[in-house]
């Protein structure tokens, strides 16, 4: 990835504090799980049914319920309009450690509390 110099961020390391102040709403964490997990799933469907329109869906479906959480609940702009490619590995990176039970624990390290 490109560093741009006025970039503040180098890193995905440095990207992930910046990403979770983003999702302090627990109800904007679980949202953007369900999407991430939907478009995942669309992705599968795709494969599995050989019906690729899915591919084109699933970005609609994970994002479009992302973004109605930034707008409604945490009243921001999301991080994927700046930063597309951290932010996708954001939220993968978030829907694992809630798969695992370890995203509370994370969001506590951090000093990230709802």
């Amino acid at each position: 990835m490109t560093v741009n110099a006025s970039d503040p961020f180098r890193t995905y390391a440095e990207f992930w504090p910046y990403y979770l102040g983003q999702h302090v709403h627990r109800e904007t964490r679980l949202l953007h799980i369900a999407g991430t997990f939907l478009a995942l799933l669309a992705v599968v469907w795709a494969i599995v049914s050989f019906n690729f329109i899915w591919l084109l869906l699933a970005p609609v479906i994970g994002y479009g319920v992302a973004w109605i959480s930034h707008a409604f609940i945490e009243h921001n702009h999301p991080a994927t309009f700046t930063y597309p490619l951290w932010s996708l590995r954001g939220d993968l990176h978030m829907l694992w450690l809630w798969l695992f039970g370890w995203l509370e624990a994370e969001l506590v390290q951090r000093g990230i509390t709802t």
